[in-house]
């Protein structure tokens, strides 16, 4: 496994291995890597015969409140990791690399970055959306994988790398749960005891939807009220978000229908906020 910082460096190497018909799969990570990350990292070593992992905290996607600062990073662990998995390549810029002196460019994915979290955290998705673009064209992967915790990411991804003819097929993988259901995420450290034990209401709620729409309940806002009741009762949870969406727009939708939905929520405990969502297709 290489370790690189140098993005021309490591485009030139891709480039090689590229014209030598080997199929890459990318992974993109800000560290701090959980069994989510890995199960992306397996699927990507599974379908390709070449896989880079970028580990960047990016600050362009933190909000001057959020947690640049104290964002966990394990640099050390998180390269142990790659190794295990047989990664080939892992690129490791610093910020000064990716947002030289005078950088001025940012890549906006209009409407779908100001809905769900992009209303609480303004910026985050240009931040996302820049970084994703930066990475793709110095890594120009076969396959490029994300996660389905992150739903909006990847919905918003999917549409930059549509709107702007990247040659790059876009795999969502599913969301990695604990055995409680608690998604896995880097920030799940954050949380104490009381917190961990209160943060599986979050699945609860989901599975609650669910069943809703499975007995007929159609009435996206009944729906949000009873997910609001059950979350209601911890006394450690404070809702940033509750929502029903159209799985394409993530417009809000009154009623649910054929089509399916996207049941999305946000809920900090203490100072931690944490996603979760669920899929429903087929109704």
């Amino acid at each position: 496994m290489k370790v690189i910082r140098d993005p021309e460096k490591l485009n030139r190497l891709l480039k090689r291995l590229s014209r030598s018909g080997k199929s890459m799969g990318f992974v993109p990570t800000l560290g701090a890597l959980h069994l989510g990350h890995l199960s992306l990292i397996k699927q990507a070593v599974k379908d390709n015969k070449v896989v880079v992992v970028s580990i960047f905290v990016n600050p362009a996607q933190f909000g001057k409140s959020e947690d640049l600062k104290k964002y966990p990073r394990f640099l050390k662990k998180d390269l142990e990791l790659c190794r295990k998995c047989q990664v080939d390549f892992v690129f490791l810029p610093s910020d000064l690399i990716m947002y030289p002196q005078g950088y001025s460019t940012f890549v906006d994915v209009k409407g779908l970055s100001s809905r769900l979290c992009g209303v609480t955290r303004p910026g985050h998705f240009l931040g996302v959306a820049t970084v994703v673009v930066k990475l793709l064209n110095i890594v120009k992967p076969d396959n490029l994988y994300l996660g389905q915790k992150d739903v909006q990411q990847s919905i918003i991804i999917k549409r930059l790398v549509e709107d702007l003819n990247f040659p790059v097929k876009v795999k969502v993988m599913p969301t990695v749960r604990e055995d409680d259901g608690l998604a896995l995420s880097s920030r799940n450290i954050y949380l104490n005891k009381q917190q961990r034990k209160e943060a599986t209401v979050l699945f609860k709620s989901l599975w609650l939807a669910k069943s809703l729409i499975q007995h007929g309940q159609r009435d996206a806002q009944r729906i949000i009220s009873r997910i609001k009741q059950l979350i209601g009762h911890k006394k450690q949870a404070k809702i940033d978000y509750i929502a029903i969406v159209n799985l394409k727009s993530l417009e809000n939708i009154k009623k649910i229908n054929q089509q399916g939905c996207l049941i999305a929520l946000a809920v900090k405990f203490g100072k931690t906020r944490l996603i979760d969502n669920f899929l429903i297709n087929n109704v």
